[in-house]
């Protein structure tokens, strides 16, 4: 283990090459470094500003867009046209049942616990290789302006994303052919570019981020350079977009329009969405927004979203009370994101904190800013700031069709401890076996096997009922305790390794290179391994719900359900994953219905002789 500098674990950094931050957004994204001089630049290589829309189209003929391009599109064909996909890192369908309907596009379901794919025409994707588009396309614009390759980078994302979610966001990252050295907390991002942690005494700093589609709010402590985030809270689905759509819904009902017609009628949507825009920018700086026949004043607009605005005071009152502070303790806010602009979050904010909000620096650039101050740190060209040692090689175990599965990622800050829940595959299942690996290729078969134990005594249950929290601790000096523990019984088992035994500082950067020029043979292979799993535990419950409750089924129904089944079969040994995806919808679509109405025959079955009261 070494200090993360201008000699790295992973090898040496060349002087001249520039590593670039990254603010990879809900609605918009933006790439920024520090030049020789520097100064720090958000990149605009196309002159219409730095500003990438986080959206990918999907042409007809097979092209993808990224940004503005795909921003058009949004309307006119919103069944190939994704936004708003960072919502989607990490999540599982369970997770996204109540946003479903916020969505244009096709979500496709599944088992509970399995992370979302979409669907577009006959391809289905995952969060991951949507995010790597933009994060392709933002590598691309960086390289373009700077006349160089950009290989490296630093990433920011919400102080309250997970763990899952943070792998998530590097492995977007890795298959758009960039190493992330570092993942970095928005609200630090924020500070960083705003000169926080330059200050020596200590500070408590309030970060308000609303953007087009989320809104967080960060409580930290900053002292001697250290950030730490005291609490967080927040709504991934509130934002400017909610400003918009009061502006719609009152130029509706002053104009008397169905709502049920705006809804079909895509160019009276783009108009009015169009238009709701425009009013809500122009009103930041005037009385009155008259255009094209649509008119607003900003005391209206203040009215319709002051119930909006005050459900973001309402998360900064939570955050507040979970660090245990009073608004008096504040030290300095922050603002953050472009809705942060409106007159009314302005004077809203400085009013609950009753203190004038910092904005000296461009809200829609300030966490790229930071992120580029970041990674001009990890150059080694600022001297000024002391980086704890890190882990050079991700660590994990492996999981189903051998897979590895990221416990702690590469470059995490040392000591450090993380942990993951999982459980058994089939019925009755009372061993489980750990295997921990060490690399960062996404087949274990391709990384190094540090050790392996069997967890036993698991109390015999269905599948998926058994919780097995796996935790690693990685001391100072780079020795990893892996734990596993039965959540209902109790029963565990550890062991204790040394990541860092017999490696060399070649044959880590050896590894590093071979992940990255590898990284798309990886995901593909993941792709196929995940879903031939995931069509596994379908075929498996298909089976059991024909077998247990065949006797409210007709003939017809069994024997078109296991037909679908033997399609899912079937599609195994294409080795196509989208082939795979597209047989398990059509058994899911089928047994939908099947599976509510046995539902309902359960329930009444309970329910007869009872009462209701």
């Amino acid at each position: 283990m070494g200090k993360i500098g201008i000699n790295m674990a992973m090898g040496a950094i060349q002087e001249e090459e520039i590593i670039v931050g990254i603010d990879l957004g809900t609605t918009n994204s933006m790439v920024s470094y520090v030049n020789k001089e520097g100064k720090t630049i958000a990149i605009n290589d196309t002159g219409k500003g730095a500003i990438v829309p986080s959206i990918v189209h999907f042409t007809e003929t097979g092209d993808i867009l990224v940004g503005e391009e795909a921003k058009e599109y949004l309307i006119s064909d919103p069944g190939r046209t994704i936004y708003s996909v960072k919502r989607l890192l990490g999540k599982s369908y369970k997770d996204l049942e109540q946003y479903k309907s916020y969505l244009g596009y096709k979500v496709i379901e599944g088992g509970e616990e399995e992370l979302v794919k979409l669907q577009v025409d006959d391809k289905f994707y995952s969060p991951i290789e949507l995010s790597s588009f933009i994060l392709k396309e933002l590598k691309e614009r960086a390289e373009h302006a700077l006349k160089t390759p950009v290989n490296r980078v630093v990433i920011t994302v919400p102080a309250y994303f997970n763990d899952a979610q943070r792998q998530a966001t590097r492995d977007a990252g890795k298959l758009a052919g960039l190493e992330v050295l570092r993942i970095i907390n928005e609200p630090t991002a924020a500070s960083l570019a705003y000169g926080i942690d330059q200050q020596n005494d200590e500070r408590v700093v309030a970060v308000y981020d609303l953007g087009g589609g989320t809104f967080d709010i960060s409580i930290l402590n900053l002292q001697s350079g250290v950030f730490e985030v005291l609490a967080t809270n927040g709504d991934t689905w509130l934002g400017g977009d909610d400003f918009d759509r009061a502006i719609i819904n009152y130029w509706l009902d002053e104009k008397g329009m169905d709502v049920a017609n705006f809804e079909t009628d895509k160019s009276l949507a783009q108009e009015l969405r169009l238009n709701a825009e425009k009013a809500k920018k122009a009103l930041s700086t005037q009385e009155t927004y008259d255009e094209e026949g649509y008119k607003i004043t900003r005391e209206k607009f203040n009215e319709l979203i002051h119930s909006v605005v005050q459900k973001t005071l309402d998360c900064c009152k939570t955050a507040l009370s979970d660090a245990e502070l009073n608004v008096s303790d504040i030290d300095e806010v922050v603002m953050v994101g472009g809705s942060t602009r409106v007159p009314l979050v302005f004077d809203s904010v400085k009013e609950f904190f009753n203190a004038t909000p910092n904005t000296d620096i461009n809200p829609d650039e300030v966490v790229s800013l930071g992120a580029a101050i970041q990674a001009d740190v990890l150059a080694g060209n600022r001297t000024d700031v002391l980086l704890l040692d890190v882990t050079p090689l991700s660590l994990g175990i492996e999981t189903m069709g051998g897979l590895m599965d990221v416990i702690i990622p590469r470059n995490s800050k040392i000591p450090t401890k993380a942990g993951r829940q999982y459980s058994t595959q089939v019925d009755g299942q009372v061993n489980m076996k750990i295997s921990v690996y060490q690399g960062e290729r996404d087949l274990v078969a391709e990384n190094r096997k540090l050790a392996e134990f069997d967890l036993k005594g698991i109390p015999a249950m269905p599948a998926g009922l058994p919780k097995v929290d796996i935790n690693f601790y990685l001391n100072a000096d780079g020795i990893l305790k892996v734990q596993a523990k039965e959540l209902r019984s109790g029963v565990e088992q550890d062991v204790e390794v040394k990541p860092q035994y017999g490696l060399t500082d070649s044959q880590v950067e050896k590894m590093l290179m071979d992940s990255i020029s590898n990284a798309e043979e990886d995901v593909a292979k993941r792709m196929i391994i995940e879903a031939k799993t995931a069509a596994e535990q379908l075929v498996y419950h298909a089976k059991n719900f024909v077998e247990k409750h065949g006797h409210l089924l007709s003939d017809e129904e069994k024997e078109k359900t296991l037909g679908l089944v033997k399609g899912v079969d079937e599609s195994y040994s294409s080795n196509n994953k989208d082939l795979i995806f597209k047989a398990m919808d059509l058994l899911e679509e089928y047994t939908r219905p099947l599976a509510e109405r046995v539902m309902d025959h359960s329930i009444s079955e309970v329910m007869k002789g009872k009462q209701i009261k």
